[in-house]
Order: C-alpha cells, then sequence, then structure tokens
C-alpha cells in the first residue's frame, strides 16, 4: 500500500501529543514478584516469579506464577489487579506455554465470559459479554484492530478486561477488549531460549528469543529479538498453511529519567480459508468432522504485515511522569473462500454454494501521550492521568463475487461445487478514519479502605469514504464522551468490593470503519452501558479469586432493514451476567486457573426481541492446573465445559454444549531443558467449538497431542 499516511506519522510524532505507541515494550527488570520464593528458570526465558517492569509505561506487571498482581492496562497507571474496579482476566506467558496454547481462540476458551468465533476462517473473532467484535484487540495498549490471526510467540501475557473500555482504549469495546503485552529487552539478563513442537496432525513450530544487555549504568541498553516459524495441519481433509514473525526490539536508559524504546515487528501468513461444514436439521451436519466445504485450490488467506513502534519514559520527578507513545503499521491482507451458503438437503444433499474474494490494504498511525502525578490534597492521595490520543486509519478495500454455474454444491461421497469464477470488482471503497481524543482519570485514595476511580474521555471520530464503484462519497463525525465511575471499598489490604459504570460507542460504520451508506451516515453510534458489582480477593500471596455480576445494555444496534441496501436500527440487546475466578499458587507445588460465567444475552427490543444472542452459551466453565509431582516431573490437566448456544440470532442452529479434557506433563530433563507431552481431547469427543453463522460451523479435533522440547541457555 502506499505510504499515504508516512507525513502524517512524522507530523505526528513530532509534536507533544502524538509521538507514539509502543507495539513492544522495550525495557524491564527481572524482579522478585513476592514472598513465595522464586522457581528455577523455566525454558521459556522466564522464572515462574519473574516481572516484567516498564517503569510507568502501559505494560507494567507483577506476578507471581500464573498470577499477574499488578498491571497498567486497566488505568494506565500502576495499580494492584484488586484495586481496578473491571473484571480482568490475565493470562501469562507461563500459562500459555504449559498449555500449549498458539491462538486466541484457544485462550479464549479459558477465560469467563469470552468465546470465539470461527472469523470465516481467516481472522481472529471474538464475543465478549454478548457482543461480538472483529477489531477490539490491542497490542500493548494500542489498537490493533486489523482482521488477522494474532500470534502469541513474542507475547508476555493477554490481558482481558470486560466490559466497556473506552475511557482507556477509545471507541469500540463495548463488550471488553483483549490486550496482548509482548516481551521486553532485559537489560540485566541475557537469554538465549528456544523451543520446537510437533503435533500428530503433522503441524509444527519453532521459536527462538535472544535478550542481549548491550551496556550498564545510567546509559544502560539491551536488545531482545523474538522470532517463529510454524508449518500448520489440523484433522481437516484439505487444511495447510504456514506462518512465520521476527521481532526485535530494543531498550535505552538515557541517565536516570529517561528510557526510550524502539521495536519492529514483521508478520506473514499464509494458509487455508476453511468455513467448517453447514447444518443439517437446525444442527450442525454430523459425521463430516473431517469434511472440507471447498476448493483447496481457491480457499486462501495471506497477510503481510510490517510493524514499527517507540516508546518514550521521562520522570520529571518521583511524582511526575510522561510516557509517549506511537506506532505506525502498513497491513496486506487477502482472502478467497468457496463455502457452503446453506443448509444440507436431507432428502438430495444439495446445499447452495456461496463464494467471494476480498483484498484489503491498511496504514495505521496511532500516538498517545499521558502525564501522571501523584499528589494529595488534605490527607486524599490522587493519582491523576491527563492525556491525549490522535490517530489516522487509511484503508482500501475490493471484493468480487465467485460465479457459479449453478447454484448448488452436491454431499455425497465427497464434497463437490459447481464449476464457478469471480466476477469483475463489484466493490472498491476506500476509507479515512481520524480520531483525536482527550482524557482524564483521577484515582482518589480515601484513608486505607476507600478508593475512587473517575475518567472521561472525549473522541472526536471523522470518517470520509468514497466509493470507487459509483463515485459516491460520504462524511460523518462522531462527538463521544465515554465516562467512567468506580468505588472500591476494601476491607483489608488484600481484598476489595467495587462497584462501577462505564460507557463505549461503536459508530455506525462497524467494527472495521469501512464504509458508509446514506443510511448509517445519519444514525447515532452504538451505545453501550455496563453496571458492575464484584470481588477480589488475594486468599493467600500469589492466589487472587474474583467475582463479578454485571448488566451491560446496548442500543442503535443495526440490521437490514425491509428494503434491499437499507439499514434500520434495531432493539436494545441486554447481558445479564456472573463471572467467578480463580488464579495462582494454591499450594507452593500446585498452580491453577479456574473461572465460571454465567451469560444471559438477548435481544429486548424490536423484531428479533426474545431471541438469544449468537453464540453466547449460559454456561462457561475451564480449569487448568499444573502440579509440580518432583523437583523434575510436572503434572497437568485442564478440562472447559461450554453449554448450548446458537450459531446466528436466527437461533434456527443449535450448537451442543460439550465438555473437553486436557493432559499434560513436563519432565526437565536438565537445568536448561525440558520436555512437553499435551495431549488435547482424552476422551474424543465430538464438538463442535465455533462458528460464523448457521452454515459454516467449525468442527473440533479428535484426540491427539503436541510434544514439545524448551531449551534455556
Amino acid at each position: 500500500m502506499t505510504s499515504r499516511l508516512l507525513p502524517f506519522a512524522v507530523r505526528l510524532t513530532s509534536t507533544a501529543i502524538a509521538a507514539a505507541a509502543l507495539a513492544a515494550p522495550a525495557f524491564a527488570k527481572a524482579e522478585d514478584g513476592g514472598s513465595a520464593p522464586l522457581a528455577p528458570p523455566r525454558a521459556d526465558g522466564a522464572g515462574a516469579d519473574a516481572v516484567q517492569a516498564a517503569d510507568g509505561i502501559l505494560v507494567t506487571a507483577r506476578r507471581q506464577g500464573y498470577v499477574v498482581l499488578e498491571t497498567s492496562a486497566g488505568t494506565k497507571t500502576e495499580t494492584p489487579v484488586i484495586d481496578v474496579p473491571q473484571s480482568i482476566t490475565i493470562i501469562d506467558n507461563k500459562q500459555i506455554a504449559d498449555q500449549g496454547i498458539r491462538s486466541i481462540a484457544d485462550l479464549v476458551r479459558f477465560v469467563p465470559g469470552v468465546t470465539s468465533g470461527q472469523g470465516e476462517g481467516h481472522r481472529d473473532q471474538i464475543t465478549l459479554r454478548g457482543n461480538n467484535s472483529t477489531a477490539d484487540f490491542y497490542l500493548d495498549g494500542v489498537r490493533d484492530d486489523v482482521q488477522y490471526f494474532r500470534s502469541l510467540y513474542n507475547i508476555d501475557r493477554v490481558e482481558i478486561l470486560k466490559g466497556p473500555n473506552a475511557m482507556i482504549f477509545g471507541r469500540g469495546g463495548g463488550g471488553g477488549v483483549v490486550n496482548r503485552v509482548t516481551k521486553s529487552a532485559l537489560p540485566d539478563q541475557a537469554i538465549t531460549a528456544a523451543t520446537a513442537s510437533l503435533d500428530t496432525f503433522g503441524s509444527w513450530y519453532v521459536s527462538g528469543d535472544v535478550n542481549v544487555p548491550l551496556s550498564t549504568g545510567t546509559l544502560s541498553s539491551a536488545a531482545r529479538i523474538n522470532g517463529y516459524y510454524e508449518e500448520l495441519g489440523n484433522h481437516r481433509d484439505a487444511y495447510d498453511g504456514r506462518r512465520f514473525g521476527i521481532n526485535p526490539v530494543a531498550g535505552f536508559e538515557l541517565g536516570n529519567a529517561t528510557k526510550l524504546g524502539l521495536s519492529y515487528e514483521y508478520v506473514d501468513d499464509d494458509r487455508v480459508v476453511d468455513r467448517g461444514v453447514p447444518s443439517l436439521g437446525g444442527r450442525p451436519l454430523a459425521g463430516h468432522r473431517d469434511t472440507f466445504f471447498g476448493d483447496p485450490d481457491t480457499n486462501r488467506t495471506t497477510l503481510d504485515a510490517h510493524v514499527a513502534s517507540v516508546r518514550l519514559n521521562h520522570r520529571f520527578s518521583d511524582a511526575l511522569e510522561l510516557n509517549v507513545r506511537g506506532i505506525y503499521g502498513d497491513y496486506d491482507k487477502m482472502y478467497r473462500n468457496i463455502y457452503a451458503g446453506g443448509p444440507v438437503d436431507p432428502a438430495t444433499g444439495a446445499f447452495k454454494a456461496g463464494g467471494y474474494w476480498d483484498v484489503t490494504a491498511r496504514e495505521n498511525v496511532v500516538g498517545q501521550a499521558d502525564l501522571v502525578w501523584q499528589t494529595a490534597t488534605g490527607g486524599i492521595a490522587h493519582t491523576l492521568l491527563i492525556g491525549v490520543e490522535a490517530s489516522r486509519q487509511d484503508t482500501r478495500n475490493n471484493r468480487r463475487n465467485a460465479i457459479f454455474a449453478t447454484s448448488n454444491g452436491q454431499l455425497g461421497d465427497s464434497v463437490t461445487f459447481p464449476s464457478f469464477g469471480f466476477s469483475p470488482v463489484i466493490r472498491d471503497r476506500t476509507s479515512q478514519a481520524d480520531v483525536f481524543a482527550v482524557y482524564a482519570q483521577d484515582q482518589v485514595e480515601i484513608g486505607q479502605a476507600i478508593e475512587l476511580v473517575i475518567g472521561l474521555r472525549h473522541d472526536r471520530f471523522a470518517l470520509d469514504t468514497v466509493d470507487l464503484v459509483s463515485g459516491a462519497a460520504l462524511s460523518r463525525t462522531d462527538s463521544l464522551w465515554s465516562p467512567r465511575v468506580g468505588l472500591i471499598y476494601k476491607p483489608a489490604a488484600n481484598a476489595s468490593v467495587y462497584a462501577s459504570y462505564s460507557v463505549s460507542y461503536l459508530p455506525q460504520s462497524g467494527d472495521q470503519f469501512l464504509s458508509l451508506s446514506p443510511t448509517t451516515a445519519n444514525l447515532d453510534p452504538e451505545t453501550f452501558r455496563n453496571y458492575e458489582i464484584g470481588a477480589k480477593w488475594e486468599a493467600r500471596p500469589g492466589l487472587i479469586a474474583t467475582a463479578a455480576v454485571y448488566q451491560l445494555d446496548s442500543a442503535n444496534g443495526t440490521a437490514a432493514g425491509p428494503v434491499p441496501g437499507t439499514v434500520v436500527l434495531t432493539g436494545k440487546q441486554r447481558t445479564r451476567g456472573f463471572e467467578a475466578g480463580l488464579t495462582g499458587r494454591l499450594t507452593d507445588a500446585l498452580q491453577l486457573a479456574a473461572g465460571y460465567s454465567y451469560t444471559d444475552a438477548k435481544v429486548i427490543g424490536g423484531d428479533d426481541a426474545g431471541k438469544r444472542t449468537a453464540q453466547v452459551p449460559k454456561h462457561n466453565a475451564s480449569l487448568w492446573a499444573r502440579y509440580q509431582a518432583t523437583d523434575r516431573l510436572g503434572l497437568g490437566v485442564g478440562a472447559s465445559y461450554q453449554s448450548k448456544s446458537f450459531a446466528n440470532l436466527s437461533n434456527a442452529v443449535v450448537l451442543p454444549g460439550y465438555g473437553r479434557l486436557d493432559l499434560a506433563a513436563f519432565y526437565r530433563l536438565t537445568d536448561g531443558i525440558e520436555a512437553q507431552v499435551n495431549i488435547e481431547n482424552v476422551t474424543d469427543a465430538t464438538y463442535f467449538p465455533v462458528a460464523h453463522n448457521d452454515n459454516n460451523i467449525s468442527t473440533g479435533a479428535p484426540i491427539g497431542a503436541r510434544f514439545t522440547l524448551k531449551a534455556r541457555f
């Protein structure tokens, strides 16, 4: 994509309001994370209680085992998790490595209140508290909304914040956000680590992690590079692919008060697009777990991405600091797919065929600057945050539809599609989204027992679109005010009870802000309001229990109108739920991460009133535990369950409830080498974990094993 945004990026970086957001935290120091003793170094490059801190930057965290005790993701200031007035689930890289997690979809199986979607086989897609999104993803606190599959090779932890988060993250995020935090350069530790794995479906993976301290003292510096290569494979008949990425980062300590971080990441992904199986009789088609409904030579997606970033932190004093972050990203994405566009006819085995070819090029520039001031007035402590954000997103997208010789495919001994070709471009559009935001927040401590979090953000969101086929040009500007209020009562230093209220907005141009129509250009943004009451308790050092009840209302949603090509407002959607979690060290030898959620999400007005929201099971439960049986041998068990849900808002196709059991074993061969085996779906259960609509339903994999060797020198 031509770099139309580079001049804008230069101007943005040269001003105080924007010089830009870190795509990878670049500086960290290893410290003791709590009272429990440090475990021996792990082959994944971190001790069991290691800390990666960034001295006031958004990505700071304090941890112990699986549990993270402090983070700045929810407030943009270093805050204990028990003092953040919202539900947060954090999965760190040790748990990710122990479970052999390779994708966002696998990761969110262990997050209460969150489910994954199929994403049409070419992107991450999630539903948080009943609200579906392809864009509520962040990287080190900066928007990462391009549609692709996110890897975890360079990730320190993944933070899932529940409920509207516009005060911190900006527009969108109605049900919550997923924030990936990348690994940092360490100025006081040399690391050489490698991982290699192979599974029984033919997929294999290698990764490396090298950290080199370059200098010490007041002008210290360090460099770190993470990279990986993966060959993809699974149980499906025609699935394959490969992806790789590389992420060098550098950190510089420029005297005692200033830190500078630089990062670059290159990502390349090429894989088959698999949209699963269609339905039959209101349920997923049974008996075709491995059958590929597509054309292996056509169904393909590719991504080529370059992301550069910078971060600057300056401490004027112990009480006042400035954080400046900036990111530039250039993304080229393509996907083609042929798929089942309707249910299977039980009498003839026929099904409607569908397909299209879509190309997107996008450039993103985001800049943030935050001033954090700690002060006290009349015995009341304040942590004041004042910030600005500016961004521009340039996108071009075009599409061609598949043209079939006949309308139907056929299911028999195999799947056949009629001959097809692709039409000329039927959609070609450009969009430019410009955002300028200011925000302020005060974290107030009144004595030892009362804390108050008050924040307000204003976003000016301007979108200009051009339909290159028709020549139509449309614009809309929204002024979005996003408040947040949280009251925290601490009956003890290690416990809190909170109540909170927050609001987010989503402009009617949708998740990807690609287009406007004459109708949507005149519609108010979708609104999300969340009311939440919760409690957090650090039951013992490194073990946190959480619980929350909430009501999340959304309004001004849209749907297709009675006249083709039109859009109308729909009724409200309401999600009421309960979430609970327990994460950390239960004993010195036993770590666990457990969660449960009850989610009642449905439409409460309009023509679809009473219908349940798509792909939101009422009950969702998960457990992962690792037990260190001896100094060398560790054992793991994982279990997940979700009740039935509907594939689509039509409520016409049921996704059956299911449970899955996983096992693992870990053996330390030497002080620096560990062997690991993960056995997934031990009972060989048949299940349908995700869907895109009523006739694109993914099948769960049968029993399989992944063998991994990790080394650290």
